[in-house]
């Protein structure tokens, strides 16, 4: 169902429960599998049923909800085949705007590079209080980071992907933090690709960006593998020839 242009008001209304319930299906709140019911939705975020469409067909075109006939709308699942296949589309897509980004790059994109990383390393990853632990601010700064690295390879078509596939992967890692998996070297990892990006040093760059989206993947299998085990074929391998994820059928505990 499509909102009525000349209401700007419905188009508010159907962006904030978009942006809202999105935040709640990559963060973990509303799980995998999860059924959505309309009318529940509805009375939750306040809204009548128009919006509440357009913002579940928002979702359901970005792959992160599911509609059925006669079933309605749920959560979209997660699986290892996947997770694969998204690890090595990540690999693959950000390598290109890395690699560009570093060959076209100029003076204010090297800064708007570093700029974001000192961002991202001054704001708490997690916030003690909060109910939740994680840091909404940080999880900005992270995504401004990652997109920072390939927002000067000149197309916006390959940041846009980029910047798609960082939400797919963002609910596969809320899915593991949820399941008390948690990164340790996450800002070694960081500030390596950053210095090497700086130095123009592009085989490092990349090779370094494909191993920590891969060390990331390996982490949210153990949580995966508790529902479903690993493919053993057609393994991820970056364009490198490097292997994305192992495969080692891993339960979590």
């Amino acid at each position: 169902m499509s909102l009525d242009i000349s209401d700007p008001q419905k188009i508010t209304l159907a962006s904030a429960v978009y942006e809202r319930l999105r935040d709640d299906i990559i963060t973990g709140s509303q799980p995998p599998t999860h059924k959505l019911h309309i009318r529940n939705l509805c009375e939750r975020f306040a809204v009548g049923l128009s919006p509440m469409r357009e913002a579940l067909s928002r979702l359901s075109s970005e792959g992160l909800i599911k509609q059925t006939d006669r079933r309605g709308f749920s959560v979209a699942p997660v699986s290892l085949p996947e997770l694969l296949d998204l690890t090595r589309a990540r690999c693959w897509v950000n390598e290109i705007g890395l690699r560009e980004s570093i060959a076209r790059g100029d003076d204010a994109w090297e800064e708007k590079l570093v700029v974001s990383f000192y961002r991202m390393q001054r704001t708490p990853r997690v916030v003690a209080d909060s109910t939740t632990g994680r840091n909404p601010e940080w999880e900005r700064a992270h995504r401004e980071f990652h997109l920072s690295l390939v927002s000067g390879c000149g197309s916006d078509w390959i940041v846009g992907i980029c910047d798609k596939l960082f939400d797919a992967s963002e609910r596969y890692r809320h899915w593991a933090r949820r399941a008390g998996v948690v990164r340790s070297t996450a800002e070694d990892e960081h500030r390596a690709i950053m210095e090497a990006t700086v130095k123009r040093d592009g085989t490092s760059a990349i090779a370094l960006l494909n191993a920590h989206f891969q060390r990331t993947a390996e982490l949210v299998e153990r949580v995966v593998a508790g529902e479903a085990k690993p493919a053993r074929k057609n393994r991820a391998t970056a364009p490198t020839g490097r292997s994305d994820v192992k495969q080692k059928n891993q339960r979590a505990k």
